[in-house]
């Protein structure tokens, strides 16, 4: 027994690391002939393992698939070998732009346009570049709009395996909010 699960969980491995992408668990179950509960019995034992060695990797959940990464703490290290940026600057309008996307998603640029009351072009175009949002579909309606939704890297950029676990916004924050979008507009007008 022992040894089937050690062959399965090299597997697993194996199946993630080619990948590069995230695999679904219906699709590992299928490969490898098991049950889906035990793919994920298998991967939370590789993920427990992966965290409490001393190692370079881990595997993250991002909805019901799974990923191997390389642990947060060698990205410096990494990105001085491929020189790529450290970061991607999040101004508050693509900030603004992604909540807004994260929260009401699959959502059209002129639905944002209209939350935010300015144009989004810009934010949306550095969004999609930045692989944090992308085209989920296209609204059956007049013009056929481009709908926007959050990616796997939106998840993972933001330490959160499902949309589940964005914060909930309550009935009480939005009229807070909307009382500071007042008070700011009052102060942008008088000044």
């Amino acid at each position: 027994m022992e040894d089937s699960i050690v062959k399965n969980q090299a597997a697993i491995e194996a199946i993630l690391f080619s990948m590069g992408d995230a695999v679904s668990v219906k699709d590992l179950a299928k490969v490898l002939e098991l049950d889906e509960k035990d793919i994920v019995k298998l991967i939370t034992d590789m993920m427990d393992k992966y965290e409490n060695d001393e190692r370079g990797i881990r595997i993250v959940k991002l909805e019901d698939s799974y990923q191997l990464c390389t642990k947060n703490e060698y990205y410096d290290i990494l990105s001085q070998l491929v020189n790529m940026p450290k970061k991607h600057n999040l101004t508050d309008s693509l900030m603004e732009t992604l909540s807004i996307i994260a929260y009401k998603q699959p959502v059209t640029r002129q639905e944002i346009e209209a939350i935010r009351g300015v144009s989004c072009v810009h934010a949306i175009n550095k969004l999609v570049e930045y692989k944090l949002v992308a085209e989920v579909g296209r609204l059956d309606a007049i013009g056929r709009p481009i709908l926007f939704g959050t990616t796997e890297d939106f998840l993972r950029s933001f330490g959160v395996t499902s949309m589940d676990e964005l914060p909930i916004i309550t009935p009480d924050k939005i009229e807070d909010f909307k009382q500071e979008a007042m008070e700011e507009a009052q102060l942008k007008i008088e000044v």
